[in-house]
């Protein structure tokens, strides 16, 4: 009865349960090792894995060769290896000390100036040996990896500066951002600046065909390109969308563009083109019944607004003024949908806006 009162369980449970438990620990080891992200499995483990950006790849080998790092800022567009690059190079340069010799923050940690005050202040007045616990040589300093580093307070910028001159000797600082103009001068002028662009064709098909033959998934050849035009130069949106249709589909199926297209949320190209249409027909009633059936396909309307922006651009049967006067409202109407405005009234406004766009000649 005691036994059962502590752990909820009579002696014959507990006896099963534990000879169950290597069992299942062993279960759960495997799904954990099949649930990695391909993000971060197939994540590059030196610099020479990372993809495409030659500048950074053959400045940091040099780097790693002679074991000194100067501050870094990277910058570019998202899913270009900016982060992945930086932890790259710290895994050569520090092998088995390499969590003991790195910080990183991000985005979601709170980094106003009290933590840049302490935290990260602390961490950079640490001492480094120059030496690994096995004797090897390593180098005699530390890194700090302040991810999307845009999203700092001037007041936590400030701060950092005033770190970064005093603690040259034992830590070395990588800013990894997206906007590089939020970052102020004094920093901006402490650190050596790369520009991560974004990914070609060529190396995201590359990359995408490698993942699919080291995890046996079976993808049409169309798939690539659709992809590719998806991600926009995003690797890592590129990988996630793959393995998103991958767990729907299931192991044995094939990927097909339509997969692709439904898994991405892209909105078909007839929706585009019906636009165009109704616009120009300009008739209001056939304008509210298209955004009826829109939004019963339960289409993103910033989606389309991103699709619709590309389509009237390169359309040829537009004039220049009128995709000008379109192009204005289009942005508009973006900035009240991101900032909360209804999805029916922002299409119904751009809808209107280019029924008068498309009467003027």
């Amino acid at each position: 009865m005691q036994a059962f009162l502590k752990t909820g369980r009579t002696t014959g449970e507990s006896s099963s349960s534990a000879g169950a438990g290597g069992d299942s620990s062993t279960t759960s080891t495997k799904r954990a090792k099949h649930s990695v992200p391909w993000v971060e499995k197939y994540r590059p483990k030196s610099v020479d894995d990372v993809v495409e950006q030659a500048e950074v790849v053959a400045v940091l080998r040099e780097s790693l060769s002679t074991t000194d790092l100067p501050n870094l800022l990277l910058y570019g567009p998202p899913g270009t290896g900016k982060t992945s690059t930086i932890l790259a190079a710290a895994r050569q340069l520090f092998g088995d000390m390499f969590k003991e010799r790195i910080l990183e923050l991000n985005a979601s940690d709170d980094r106003g100036i009290a933590v840049i005050r302490n935290k990260v202040k602390t961490f950079a007045q640490l001492t480094a040996s120059g030496t690994r616990s096995d004797g090897k040589p390593c180098p005699p300093f530390k890194i700090v990896i302040l991810d999307e580093a845009d999203a700092m307070t001037h007041a936590a910028q400030a701060a950092l500066r005033r770190t970064m001159e005093k603690e040259t000797k034992t830590t070395r600082f990588c800013l990894v951002c997206n906007y590089v103009s939020r970052i102020i001068e004094p920093i901006t002028s402490r650190c050596t600046k790369f520009r991560f662009k974004p990914l070609g064709e060529e190396k995201i098909i590359e990359r995408l065909r490698y993942i699919c033959g080291q995890e046996n998934v079976n993808v049409d050849e169309d798939v690539y390109g659709d992809i590719v035009n998806i991600s926009g130069g995003d690797l890592r949106r590129a990988i996630t969308t793959l393995q998103s249709c991958h767990r729907l589909k299931g192991a044995q199926a094939r990927i097909e563009r339509q997969d692709i297209l439904e898994m991405s949320g892209v909105v078909p190209e007839r929706y585009l083109e019906e636009f165009i249409s109704v616009c120009k027909s300009s008739n209001y009633s056939k304008l509210e019944e298209y955004v009826q059936n829109l939004s019963y396909d339960a289409y993103s309307v910033g989606q389309l607004f991103e699709q619709l922006t590309e389509y009237i651009v390169y359309n040829d049967g537009l004039t220049e003024k009128q995709k000008a006067l379109i192009c204005d409202k289009l942005g508009e109407c973006c900035f009240r949908l991101h900032g909360g405005g209804s999805e029916y009234i922002q299409i119904m406004d751009l809808g209107c806006a280019t029924i008068q766009a498309l009467q003027n000649q």
